[in-house]
């Protein structure tokens, strides 16, 4: 069984990015912790925290598709949980026949982090604490 920690973040990409920012910080109550503008992918991506939690990360993406699962797609776009070791975490997942995607680095934290989907093809983030 996997050691999950605590829910990292929950990834969102939106169809119209300053109606979707508006309605997380004006009417959800939301507070902006960062904004960064990816100008190769034409992308923001806005870190959201509700009281001192960071929890949403909502994505812009030119034209997304319209399909509830990955990658650059309208809607929920991943769950995330902090897990003490990805390659521990990993190891569960191959003990438990799972796919996974390779372990990569997060270019902005420097922390490792990894990709599987749950049955109906959510993807599911296993992020290092």
């Amino acid at each position: 069984m996997l050691e999950l920690k605590q829910l990292h973040h929950i990834a969102i990409i939106c169809k119209d990015y300053e109606k979707s920012k508006r309605f997380y910080t004006e009417v959800l109550g939301f507070r902006i912790k960062q904004e960064i503008y990816r100008a190769p992918r034409e992308s923001y991506k806005l870190d959201l925290c509700l009281g001192d939690d960071y929890l949403i990360e909502l994505f812009s993406f030119p034209n997304p598709a319209n399909r509830p699962s990955r990658p650059e797609a309208s809607g929920l776009r991943h769950i995330a949980f902090a897990v003490q070791s990805v390659e521990a975490s990993v190891a569960i997942l191959e003990q438990l026949g799972l796919s996974y995607d390779p372990i990569r680095i997060d270019e902005f934290t420097g922390k490792k982090f990894t990709f599987f989907t749950d049955p109906d093809d959510l993807p599911i983030e296993l992020y290092e604490l």
